[in-house]
């Protein structure tokens, strides 16, 4: 419920009358205010400058309008309106701080009007700011509710930068690129060479490559280049590179998914591997701690119990090369109970009992779980879901490919999630990016591809150089 709370109307109000609040400044608080007021100063936002330079400061407007919160909400309260404010800053807030904002009344002038002494002191006792206001007072008693504002989602993840920063740790991967003849195919190879994640291998028509990169004004010069012009021939020839072991990974360029996949499935000459086949987004979403992971949204249409069994497997996997220690899979159909009319709820259940019996290892499975209650713990607790992986599930399996593919681009386009993916089950992570994914995707994509090698190289996932030290 919300807090009531009531104004001082110029008649009850009196001089000496003092009111104050508290607040710790955080990261949050600096981009908002940036975005509010258009100043960039590097100093004033987290991040921005070198760590020699210095703890970020709090923009000293920001921390003066803290001023206007006590005077507009606390004494006089609701409806009162600034006239005159003037301030002298005398010390800096930084980030972790809490500050006392305090005001008293000094004067009451001329009907409607009232003076204000302010200050605003650091936890140490250090005077930051004092300064004077003379505010027009309500003249009305009201009671009002404390605003609940809108949610504001800030960026104050990179999962995938993680990821990028952890693969430089390791040799470039040989991978051979299929048909990166257009802008984003070929722009997101050269970025992940230029990283240090790739050590590519182009395989397409070798006059559209050149061209791409005329118009790229990038030199593929030292890049080893294969001239198959027909899309076909070409995933054939990328696929026999790999079983030569020429390459470690093949990364989809500009040739549609199908064309590829025929290559990669065939019974003789393919690089099927032990278990069926299917895509893991990996998900930045701002608004989660951690990387979400979707599947399957792009390879198995409708997936029968079997074939759920091998995707969960698959997603619990690519989570534990990157470094998830023990993955929570949510289960996902329209409702959370079992429902013998709805056929996504009798697999979501039998999958999580074949977790608890060891058929699906590495995770924590459980099932049926709507999306609401997967993912967020106040929806699973309104619901009286209960178990560990209720509103804090890391891997979602999607009843369908078209489910996923919705869930993935609804994430994408209105969550403004960054989406990495790969297809797992081959004997070597595939790279099936879209046609329309940027070069951050495809970066992202070559150090899930990176992470995944060396799990299954080394039987565990590969730690950051300062948690390996």
């Amino acid at each position: 419920m919300a807090e009531r709370r009531f104004n001082t109307p110029w008649d009850e109000l009196s001089a000496g009358q003092t009111a104050r609040i508290e607040r710790v400044v955080r990261a949050q608080d600096l981009l908002v205010f940036a975005h509010a007021s258009g100043n960039t100063n590097p100093l004033t936002l987290p991040g921005a400058m070198a760590p020699e330079a210095g703890e970020t400061v709090a923009p000293s407007l920001w921390v003066g309008s803290l001023v206007s919160a006590v005077l507009g909400t606390v004494l006089p309260g609701a409806g009162t309106l600034y006239r005159v404010q003037n301030f002298r800053f005398l010390g800096r807030a930084h980030i972790g701080d809490t500050l006392s904002i305090e005001i008293r009344c000094t004067e009451k002038l001329e009907k409607p009007f009232a003076r204000f002494e302010t200050r605003v002191v650091r936890q140490d006792g250090v005077l930051l700011l004092d300064g004077e206001a003379e505010v027009q007072v309500p003249l009305y008693k009201v009671e009002v509710d404390a605003a609940e504002l809108p949610t504001l989602v800030i960026d104050q993840h990179d999962h995938f930068g993680a990821l990028i920063k952890r693969c430089r740790q390791l040799e470039p991967m040989p991978t051979v690129v299929v048909c990166p003849d257009d802008n984003n195919a070929l722009a997101g190879a050269l970025m992940a060479r230029d990283e240090g994640l790739m050590k590519p291998l182009f395989v397409g028509n070798a006059a559209a490559i050149h061209k791409a990169a005329e118009a790229l004004g990038a030199d593929i010069a030292g890049i080893p280049l294969f001239d198959v012009p027909d899309h076909v021939e070409a995933a054939a020839k990328s696929v026999a590179m790999v079983l030569a072991r020429e390459a470690r990974a093949i990364m989809k360029g500009n040739i549609h998914s199908d064309e590829l996949l025929a290559q990669i499935v065939k019974k003789d000459g393919g690089l099927r591997g032990s278990r069926r086949l299917s895509h893991v987004f990996a998900m930045d979403v701002p608004t989660l701690d951690h990387l979400l992971f979707i599947s399957d949204a792009a390879i198995n249409i409708a997936p029968d119990l079997a074939c759920k069994v091998d995707i969960v497997q698959n997603a619990i996997d690519l989570a534990l090369a990157c470094g998830i220690s023990e993955p929570k899979v949510g289960v996902l159909a329209a409702v959370e109970t079992v429902n013998i009319n709805m056929p996504a709820t009798l697999d979501a259940a039998a999958l999580s009992k074949m977790a608890e019996r060891g058929q699906i290892r590495g995770g924590i499975v459980d099932g049926p779980l709507a999306m609401d209650n997967a993912i967020d713990r106040e929806a699973a607790r309104t619901k009286g879901i209960k178990g560990v992986v209720a509103g804090q599930a890391q891997v979602l399996i999607v009843p369908n490919l078209e489910a996923g593919n919705m869930l993935a681009k609804e994430l994408t386009f209105a969550a403004r999630a960054e989406a990495a993916g790969l297809v797992v089950g081959a004997k070597v992570p595939i790279m099936l990016t879209s046609r329309a994914d940027n070069a951050r995707a495809r970066l992202a994509s070559t150090a899930l591809a990176m992470l995944y090698d060396y799990w299954r190289a080394r039987g565990g996932a590969l730690e950051d150089a300062q948690a390996g030290a």
